[in-house]
């Protein structure tokens, strides 16, 4: 059957005498293939109309899995700093994914196979001056994987990192190009960028899934975060992978708001902002002697028929499950592991 994946060991009958067969199954999961082989000479007899007969073959048809997957969101940098980026997303779901790309395809997963997940963490806050911020971790599920964010940048004009969304870009004062990271096609936007501003040393807002990180406007602001995306996959609508503020400079200049769904204000007088957990949200900027903001985790979340159980098979993993109508929601906050549709 079309869409289903193959697997055993066929019985063929009806074989003519002096004829054997081989077989072979190339490919895994959703359509593979089936190929027999024919060989040896066919008697005299004739044998034109005889019918072959196949059994003890399993078909197993896909199970459609609707995801959304949000990687670690990043922290921002020290001194005259960008925020952190957020966490790329990638969803099946209605509305999209992030950086304005369209929706994706439906997971087709196969009962009892064995399919990773891996919930990324947040990037650790800095504590160095004019340091860089740090990315998070990726989020996997199947062969779905969302990008970390990217690290704010920091005084002397440090790029913000790439990442899902990229980082903010760092104040220009001291040289150096203070542009905000790219953000990854399908996942995320850039970075603000920094700015000049003696005395107030600004840098730019941290990219989120669903707004590019603002520049710094002016010579004593920082930029904000870029806005997260809202996606409803739970039954609730929920905004995700919001970019982190930018910082000022010891005590000097207005920080940067956090974008929406989950991203961490900006500072000068005091730590910057974290990224709100399980939203991939990035951390806010600061200065010294101030930690940044660290990055929020990301998270996975499922949705599939409830006919079907996720077992945990490998352990490691940290999830609940919900039955919202004819299906089951899955939401995966921690850990990595290998989980079974059974």
């Amino acid at each position: 059957k079309a869409g289903s994946t193959i697997s055993g060991t066929a019985t063929i009958a009806n074989l003519p005498s002096g004829i054997t067969a081989a077989q072979t199954i190339t490919g895994s999961g959703v359509g593979n293939t089936l190929t027999v082989t024919l060989t040896g000479v066919f008697p005299a007899t004739d044998y034109l109309n005889t019918n072959l007969t196949l059994s003890g073959l399993t078909l197993a048809a896909p199970i459609n899995v609707e995801f959304l997957v949000i990687a670690g969101g990043a922290s921002g940098g020290i001194s005259g700093a960008g925020g952190g980026g957020a966490g790329g997303l990638r969803t099946s779901w209605t509305g999209g994914s992030g950086g304005g790309s369209s929706s994706e395809s439906v997971l087709s997963l196969i009962s009892s196979n064995d399919y990773p997940v891996t919930i990324g963490a947040g990037g650790a806050a800095q504590v160095t001056d004019t340091a860089v911020g740090n990315n998070g971790t990726n989020s996997i599920v199947s062969s779905i994987t969302s990008i970390s964010g990217g690290g704010g940048g920091a005084y002397l004009g440090s790029n913000g990192n790439i990442g899902g969304s990229g980082g903010g870009g760092g104040n220009t004062s001291g040289g150096g190009t203070g542009l905000g990271g790219a953000g990854t096609t399908n996942q995320g936007f850039a970075g603000g960028n920094g700015t000049t501003g003696a005395g107030y040393y600004p840098g730019g807002g941290g990219g989120g899934a669903g707004a590019a990180g603002a520049n710094a406007p002016n010579s004593s602001t920082a930029g904000g975060g870029g806005n997260g995306k809202s996606v409803s996959i739970t039954g609730s609508s929920i905004t995700y992978a919001g970019g982190g503020g930018g910082g000022g400079y010891n005590n000097l200049g207005t920080p940067g708001s956090g974008g929406s769904g989950g991203g961490g204000v900006g500072s000068s007088i005091s730590n910057g902002g974290s990224g709100s957990s399980n939203t991939g949200g990035g951390g806010g900027g600061t200065s010294v002697p101030y930690s940044s903001g660290a990055g929020g985790s990301g998270v996975v979340i499922l949705r599939y028929s409830n006919l079907y159980t996720i077992t945990n098979p490998g352990s490691g993993l940290t999830f609940t499950t919900a039955t919202v109508s004819t299906d089951k929601i899955t939401t995966f906050t921690a850990g990595t592991g290998n989980i079974q549709f059974n």
